[in-house]
């Protein structure tokens, strides 16, 4: 993936974290932000240890004017965005012990300005700085098409999510498409669930190898993958 500029957000954990380092593993020059400037040095220390490079900048995608600045810093440094995770994600309790009625509103706005504005933000932003052939990758789960009790706002943020991103992909000329790696072990699932490095496989192959036909305005979910890397 030499000369190609790949932008992850929430960087810091999970399956972002695990996604802006195997990129980087590939050769792309990889531009990678959250909230948390500590942890993104972590990240930076432990890419370089590896003998790949990555660029970090603190940024919080519910605040407009920090991604657009994510998103020049990334075309300024290389060529255009060839590829954007949206990553940067929340949720406000413990999966299965959030029930919907009781969610403050306090909470309910942060997880949708959050999981949702802000993966509006991160394509919005993007769009300018994107190559012809760019693909946007956003991550969800079955959470959003199939009701489970105790899920809350998170699972409505991530049918939003879904909804926002064959929005985009019915709009744009790039490709855009919607990425479900399945249960992966994160903060957001409790640490339940496969490792996110090889969640992260997933998202590579989905910017690389997948048929863009096949991923436009699609769900790529976990069998999918499995079955075309067979």
């Amino acid at each position: 993936m030499d000369d190609t500029t790949v932008v992850v957000t929430g960087a810091s954990r999970g399956i972002g974290r695990s996604v802006a380092a195997a990129f980087a593993a590939e050769g792309a020059r990889v531009v990678a932000c959250a909230r948390d400037d500590e942890a993104l040095d972590e990240l930076a220390a432990a890419v370089d240890e590896s003998g790949a490079a990555i660029l970090t900048q603190r940024a919080d995608v519910r605040d407009e004017f920090d991604v657009e600045r994510l998103m020049e810093r990334a075309a300024r440094e290389g060529r255009p965005i060839d590829v954007l995770v949206a990553c940067a994600g929340v949720s406000h309790g413990t999966p299965g012990e959030m029930p919907t009625a009781e969610e403050s509103y306090a909470r309910f706005d942060d997880t949708m300005r959050t999981n949702v504005r802000g993966v509006f933000a991160a394509v919005k932003e993007a769009v300018p700085h994107m190559a012809d052939d760019a693909r946007v990758l956003v991550p969800s789960g079955s959470v959003a098409r199939e009701a489970k009790a105790g899920m809350g706002s998170y699972a409505v943020s991530k049918a939003a999510a879904e909804a926002l991103a064959l929005g985009f992909a019915a709009d744009l000329s790039q490709t855009v498409g919607v990425v479900d790696p399945g249960l992966v072990a994160t903060d957001l699932t409790d640490e339940r669930g496969r490792d996110p490095d090889d969640a992260a496989s997933m998202f590579v192959w989905a910017a690389t190898e997948a048929d863009a036909s096949e991923l436009d305005g699609e769900i790529l979910d976990l069998r999918t993958w499995k079955e075309a890397t067979r």
